[in-house]
């Protein structure tokens, strides 16, 4: 078609581009414009994981000629100049108080800007982790941790534990590196890593252990504030020795509950006051650190002069007297002293005494000896103990006692706990924990991929040092009865680490009690945004409502359940309770980081480039390695309650939890782990014993794209119940480039019918030029390596006689010959819509199996295959076998029973025989009407007109030698000709002639030619199949499924239309049948 055009001058410059775009620009906005609107059959593109891209920016990505070579793609495509101004223009949000704050106005969302991060290693992650590391543990519980265990296993807690968070820093630095760590810090490097089920498990476990800890920091400084602060001010007051443990810990569980209150306000009015306060908090520990190494200084010039007073060689509590002597002269006069009246009935010297204190002497020693005492030698080993034992001094010498039964009443130093090896450990490791403070900060550092490994390891290395040699100092400055003493008793209460420190203990008891506190406050406030950060991923459906908070983004939902969660940490009370089970959550969560790093290294991931080099997945293993050990060196009950935890978030995740996709590490070790399996399986052909059916399932669609027998994909499941391959697929007929959107919509329509139906496995729709080729292409190429079918299951073509055309059921037989081709079992079901769904319970009732051929044994093993479905239950099954004249048919009974017995199958056996007979009128009479059927098929090529005239010559014939035509017949407008021959219109056929002899001799001899000219062997085909349904019929008309072998097609396609007549003469009468053919192997056995 001639085109007319006119070419217009233009001048070189803006002018020329000016007019261009007044030529096109209302083309553009009247054409081209509504040729793309958006529907939901296009699939929209994947937005950039590092961009946002606006409409504004498209305008810029296409200018000028030089890149014309590219103008089609730059809509989808950017330049690359546009993605580096992106790149130059990102800007990540700081991540503390202000993190994400948003709010909703009424025109959309509105996000606050903050000034870019600016803080560098020192500030951002050195400092914070020293914060969150060094802290209540040091202060309360190492001292005593050293004089229980001795100096050597302290120091190999110390050192297990130091190295195991230093494998896990590596670890994490390497996943730190590997790109920006948004919102969530460790909790998006492990789900991001291994996935949302391991991320939103092991999440939840870090949430956990950050509560705990909390309840641990709140106790801690609940402890300072009641024994070394303020003791006077507790509200439980013991009337009896015994009972003072027990109003100890009701006091704890009274003022933490208040101090929890407390903090949690703090926290929900602002917690930019809790940063601020900060800096003074890490002051508190760096002071308190030095005033200890200041101490130890001091020892070596003037030891302090902290006295301790020893009955016999027990340590005794002395803040209730003053002088560590039983009697004193004064004025040549003796006196009793305070001593005296704690183990005496009376301050007079003739009074009844405890008689431990009379056999032994008072002695008095220092408690702090100093660093050059040799007080190191003592506290090399470790004095463990049950309850209640009695801290004793082990190198002086005493007179034991015959009675001890009030020794609990006595003023002695007594253990509180029972002590091992391995409860120390769990104790002392939350003292090491704290080293992701710096990763959780990624958002407000300079350069994270920097700051955080080298903060981190430089932290842990410090803080290794310090525990190590306060380990070694403290063993070797502080006697043995001392350290052992939990609460200072034997020091005038004094916290034990303070009197060792300069220049007074005050310094420690304070520094410590704000570290706590600190603490205790940043806890609450990183548990709640972490809770809050899970609950955004949306991965766990039921707390979603923790994502919410006010308007500039606090977490006041998580803030309470935190809360919530810390309050049962402060009601156990007990600062040595509360630290293992933390220990466990963290260890869980150190695991896991080790977990990811390894199998992102080994799986060699493209993704997987950190800066961080100096990893290697051996350390990454032995980090985890360590981990599970501690776990269950710690204590094996609260391990396996942690594992468990873990574990059941873990399936619900899986279950119940939105579907993510992460690019994580699990999803690539599954690929790899399924490309191992695959490569393996394609070695050996799978033994007889591991047969089961792989399914190719052929669907057909309907006009709407939806699934058109969807009982197809129930009958796979119940026969599969969600083992082995199951692949269904469906062809659209066309080309690709223009059916695209309709297959990724037939796909998904496809995939909610199986989800609908519960089948469990792939689902594959293709587009082809032709339905034929499609199938074809789908047996021959389904499945990868090891994993492909082998065995077809397809409905019946039920409308084939209908049809306008011969498409349905030559498509359906080159189906047969093509799986019979690629040695593949073929599972042909009738009337599909009628078979049960996999809601259906099935009462009594029978699977018939009728076996003519032996192909495999498939029909034996698919009716054991179906009754392991609930739905199938309770039917019994039935095999029936086929005897001919010569076959002794009680013989093959007793066979086929040994048989079944062999091969473990319950089922009843029966064998039908069919002898030899003629060859009945109405199969001749079949036969003649199929062959002409045949040959008015053959003449479809014809015009519309000589295709009628066709039909009627045949129909005219054929009435003619059947002596049934009617002249007196109204014609019919439908030109469709059914060539059908019933045993009601012989048997009306039969009387008719009998009625009029003459002319039934007549048409005798007419139609005994014609019978003659019948090609025999469809006579003998159609002869079997009829008398093969009469016995079917007979038997099994009432059975819930029947199952028939399925003749093959005949080898010339000339006769494809008689194999369809003979394979629906054979199964008419019968509701549910299912024609097997099987694939040319054994798959049942009847060896182990």
């Amino acid at each position: 078609m001639p085109t007319n055009f006119t070419v217009v001058p233009v001048e070189d410059g803006g002018a020329g581009k000016s007019t261009l775009e007044g030529v096109f620009s209302e083309e553009d906005e009247e054409d081209i414009s509504p040729r793309r609107p958006y529907s939901g059959d296009v699939t929209p593109r994947e937005s950039s994981p590092f961009i946002n891209n606006t409409d504004h920016d498209q305008e810029n990505y296409y200018d000028g000629k030089n890149m014309a070579l590219f103008e089609e793609e730059i809509e989808s495509n950017p330049m690359v100049s546009s993605l580096l101004n992106k790149l130059a223009n990102y800007t990540n949000l700081t991540q503390g108080v202000t993190e994400h704050e948003e709010y909703e106005n009424e025109e959309g969302v509105t996000k606050i800007r903050v000034k870019s991060p600016q803080m560098g290693t020192f500030i951002g992650v050195y400092l914070p982790c020293m914060q969150n590391i060094l802290g209540v543990i040091l202060f309360l519980r190492l001292t005593w941790i050293v004089g229980t265990a001795g100096i050597l296993e302290s120091f190999a807690i110390v050192v297990m534990c130091c190295t195991c968070t230093m494998l896990t820093a590596i670890s994490m630095s390497a996943i730190a590196t590997n790109g920006v760590v948004p919102a969530g810090g460790s909790y998006y490097m492990i789900s991001r890593s291994l996935g949302p089920e391991f991320g939103g498990a092991v999440g939840l476990c870090f949430y956990l252990g950050t509560t705990f800890a909390g309840s641990m920091y709140i106790l801690g400084t609940i402890e300072i504030l009641l024994t070394y602060i303020v003791p006077n001010a507790a509200v439980f007051v013991a009337e009896k020795k015994e009972g003072e443990a027990e109003a100890m810990l009701n006091n704890m569980r009274v003022y933490g509950t208040c101090c929890l209150a407390l903090m949690a306000l703090v926290v929900f009015v602002g917690v930019k006051y809790v940063n601020k306060l900060a800096l003074v908090f890490l002051a508190c520990v760096v002071l308190s650190i030095m005033a200890i190494y200041a101490g130890v200084i001091k020892t070596v010039i003037e030891p302090p002069d902290f006295p301790i007073c020893l009955l016999g060689n027990r340590s005794l509590q002395n803040h209730n007297f003053e002088k560590c002597v039983k009697t004193e002269v004064i004025k040549n006069v003796t006196y009793t002293t305070k001593l005296w009246e704690l183990f005496c009935d009376s301050r007079h010297l003739n009074a009844t005494c405890d008689e431990y204190f009379t056999l032994n002497n008072v002695t008095e020693i220092q408690g702090i000896p100093g660093l050059l005492s040799g007080v190191i030698k003592d506290n090399m080993w470790g004095d463990y103990g049950p309850s209640g034992m009695l801290v004793e001094k082990k190198n002086q010498s005493s007179v034991p006692a015959q009675d001890n039964s009030r020794d609990i009443y006595m003023p002695y130093v007594f253990n509180d706990i029972s002590t091992f090896f391995t409860l120390l450990v769990g104790i002392y490791f939350p003292s090491v924990t704290g080293i992701m403070a710096g990763s959780n900060r990624s958002g407000d550092l300079r350069d994270a991929q920097r700051s955080i490994p080298f903060g981190t390891i430089l932290a842990i290395a410090t803080t290794s040092f310090i525990y190590m040699t306060c380990v070694v100092l403290f063993g070797a400055c502080i006697e043995g009865v001392v350290l052992r003493d939990k609460f200072g008793d034997s020091v005038k209460k004094n916290l034990v680490i303070g009197t060792l420190a300069w220049p007074s203990p005050w310094v420690i008891v304070i520094g410590s009690f704000f570290s706590c506190c600190g603490a205790g406050l940043q806890s609450l406030t990183g548990a709640p945004r972490l809770l809050q950060a899970i609950a955004r991923d949306g991965i766990v459906p039921f707390l979603q409502v923790f994502g919410h908070g006010k308007a500039n983004g606090e977490p006041t939902w998580a803030l309470l359940m935190t809360a919530g969660i810390c309050e049962i940490g402060i009601l156990i009370a007990s600062l040595d309770a509360v630290a293992p089970i933390l220990s466990m959550f963290f260890l869980m969560c150190y695991l896991f980081v080790n977990l990811a790093c390894a199998v992102q290294t080994l799986l060699r991931t493209p993704n997987w480039r950190p800066r961080f080099k100096f990893y290697h997945w051996t350390l990454s293993f032995l980090g985890m390695s360590l981990c599970v050990s501690l776990m269950f060196i710690s204590s094996w009950y609260y391990a396996l309650v942690a594992m468990s935890i873990a574990g059941c978030i873990y399936k619900y995740i899986e279950y119940r939890g939105a579907e993510k996709e992460w690019g994580d590490g699990i999803r690539g070790l599954s690929l790899n782990a399924a490309r191992y399996a695959l490569i393996r399986l394609e070695e050996v052909q799978p033994h007889t014993k591991n047969w089961r059916p792989q399914l190719l399932v052929l669907l057909k669609l309907d006009s709407d794209l939806g699934v058109k027998h969807p009982r197809l994909l129930s009958f796979t499941t119940q026969l599969k119940a969600g083992k082995g391959l199951t692949i269904v697929s469906s062809v659209l007929e066309g080309t690709y480039m223009t059916l695209g959107a309709e297959a990724k919509s037939a796909e998904q329509n496809v995939k909610s019918a199986m989800h609908a139906e519960r089948t469990k496995g792939f689902c594959h729709v293709v587009v082809s030029s032709n339905l034929r080729d499609g199938f074809s292409h789908l047996i021959q190429s389904a499945g990868l390596g090891g994993m492909k079918h082998n065995a077809v299951l397809m409905a019946w073509p039920g409308g084939w006689k209908q049809a306008e055309d011969s498409y349905p059921w030559k498509n359906f037989i080159e189906t047969v010959r093509e799986t019979t081709s690629a040695h593949q079992a073929l599972l042909v079901a009738k009337n599909i819509d009628k078979f049960p769904s996999s809601e259906d319970r099935l009462g009594e009732g029978t699977i018939d199996v009728w076996w003519i051929v032996h192909d495999g044994g498939l029909l034996m093993l698919l009716p054991f295959l179906l009754r392991q479905h609930k739905v199938w239950r309770k039917c019994k099954m039935r095999i029936f076998t086929v005897a001919q004249m010569d076959d002794n048919s009680i013989q093959m009974k007793k066979d086929l029973q040994m048989f079944l017995y062999h091969l473990r199958l319950n089922a009843v056996v029966e064998v039908v025989e069919m002898h030899d007979s003629d060859i009945a009128a109405f199969t001749y009479e079949k036969t003649l009407v199929m062959e002409q059927r045949s040959q008015m098929l053959k003449q479809m090529q014809l015009s519309r007109n000589e295709r009628e005239r066709e039909a009627q010559l045949i129909t005219k014939l054929g009435t003619k030698s059947h002596g049934n035509l009617n002249d007196n017949a109204p014609a019919t407008p439908d030109h469709r000709v059914h060539m059908t021959w019933t045993k009601d219109k012989l048997i009306t056929e039969r009387n008719r002639n009998r009625s009029e002899p003459n002319v039934g001799v007549k048409d005798l001899f007419n139609m005994k030619p014609e019978w003659e000219s019948l090609n025999q062997s469809n006579v003998r085909r159609m002869h079997t199949a009829v008398k093969l349904n009469e016995v079917v019929v007979n038997k099994s008309q009432g059975a819930q499924l029947v199952l028939l072998n399925m003749p093959g097609p005949p080898k010339n396609k000339g006769g494809d239309e008689n194999y369809m007549e003979f394979l629906e003469v054979l199964m008419d009468g019968l509701d549910r049948v299912l024609l097997v053919r099987g694939g040319g192997r054994e798959v049942i056995t009847i060896y182990s």
